[in-house]
This record gives C-alpha cells, structure tokens and sequence, in this order.
C-alpha cells in the first residue's frame, strides 16, 4: 500500500544508487602535484621562479611537492625559490634541505594551502660519493586529520633506488605505527621502468595507474618526454580520481620535468 502523496516508480532504486554516487563525488577532492623545477632553471637555461609560480597557479593545487629548489637566503626575493613561490601562492611550505649548492640549500619542498602541524627531513643516501638525497615528510592539517606528504627525490641508478625504498619502509620513514592519517609519497623517483623501487612501496601503498589514466606517462624531459621518472604513490585510505600531465606552453619551458597531477578523496 503506497503513503497518499507519495509517488513510487520502476526507477526509485536506481535513482537511490546515483544519488549515493553523487554523495560521494562530493568528499572533499585535494589536488596533489609532484614537479622537479630542475632549479627553477628553463630549457632555455634561464632561472625564472615566476614561471614555476605561473605553472603552479595554472594547476590550482592544495598540496604540491617540488624537488630540485634551491635558496639563497638574503639575496633577492626571487633567488629565496622556496620562500617566493610559497609566497606568490599565499601557501605555506616546508623546506628539506640535503645539501648545499654553490651556497644556498638545495634540496626538496612541500607547499601546501593547509596549515603544516610539523615537517621532518630524513637522510636517504646510500653511496658515498653521489649526491645527498632526501625525504621530506610534511604533516599537513586537512578536514579535521592529519595528511602525511613525503617529497622525495631518488638517485640516478638503479643499485641506489633499491635501497633508498627500502630505507623508507624498513627504517619507519612511510612505514609507521604513529602515522594514523593517510599517507602520499611523490616525487622524482627516476625510475622508468617497474622495478624495485614500484614493487617495494606497492605492499604499503597504491601506485597511480598512470597507463590508465594518462596516454602518455613520460614527464621527462619536459618538451620531448622520453621517461616516466615522476611518480604519485597514495594511501588505501584515498581514492584517485584523476591523473593528468600538465603540458602547458609555460611549463614546457620552466623546467626539464612536466608536473604529474593527481586529485584524490578519502576513500
């Protein structure tokens, strides 16, 4: 028997369905970005941090990881990269610093529209003799928790990206019992191919099917990309819903890398 003013049709039910979708379309979406700046250094060998701003600002994000930036502090507002993009923004960021380059730090950078609770940079070099690399973890405040960002920014050769993942499993870095909220890890991984460095952060994490979102995954070198170094890796607490490469007439110019694009929700 049907309520007097109530209409009920063959449809109700999938009418129900669809609106459960559309609820849950409607979680708070972030925009995460990973992006080498390579300096902040153009194809045409320029150093212009305005157009690292411009790119960024074409992609809107909420979370963005930059590696390659340096600063030096005390020098013009512009050669301050880190300070001045954040600036430019309205973002804040926290800087990891692995190594001094022709005297400022030179190292990775979570900026993010969210206020920081705490950052931590940890020490993932694993050869002597090659270049200091890092992982910058950066707790953002986001909906009520806590988001984990790790910004990293791997070596070139394979022996050396082995390790470095597992470093960040084995030593407690990503892999944590006090990390409670939903964990990113992105960043320049100069891996090209599946290898160890995919197959060891796949137990704790998922990788963003780049294949199945994107034609075509190469962000490297940025006006010709020949190699897919650029990686997202995301919680299971977080759901992809969109991977893109930004290939804006800016950003085939501002850097050697393309950034990677991700929007997530909580899952």
């Amino acid at each position: 028997m049907t309520r007097p003013g109530v209409l009920v049709s063959n449809s109700a039910r999938p009418l129900a369905v669809w609106l459960l979708i559309e609820m849950k379309d409607l979680r708070p979406t972030l925009r995460i970005v990973t992006y080498n700046v390579h300096k902040c250094r153009g194809i045409d060998r320029r150093v212009r941090p305005e157009r690292i701003v411009q790119v960024l600002k074409e992609l809107r994000p909420d979370i963005v990881a930059l590696q390659e930036v340096v600063s030096w502090e005390g020098r013009s507002r512009e050669d301050d990269q880190a300070r001045f993009v954040a600036e430019e923004l309205g973002f804040h960021f926290a800087f990891g610093e692995n190594q001094w380059h022709k005297g400022g730090r030179y190292g990775n950078v979570v900026l993010t529209r969210f206020p920081i609770e705490h950052h931590r940079n940890y020490d993932i070099s694993t050869t002597w003799g090659r270049e200091n690399r890092g992982c910058l973890r950066t707790d953002v405040r986001f909906g009520g928790g806590t988001l984990h960002v790790f910004n990293v920014h791997f070596g070139t050769r394979y022996f050396e990206q082995r390790k470095q993942a597992r470093k960040l499993v084995d030593e407690g870095i990503v892999v944590n019992d006090e990390l409670h909220g939903p964990r990113i890890v992105l960043g320049d991984f100069n891996e090209w191919l599946r290898g160890s460095v995919t197959s060891t952060l796949t137990e704790h994490l998922d990788k963003t099917n780049v294949r199945r979102h994107l034609r075509r995954s190469r962000t490297f070198p940025g006006r010709f990309p020949l190699f897919p170094l650029d990686h997202i890796y995301i919680d299971r607490k977080l759901r992809l819903k969109r991977l893109a490469r930004h290939r804006s007439q800016t950003a085939l110019v501002a850097s050697d890398h393309l950034p990677l694009v991700a929007d997530v929700s909580l899952n």
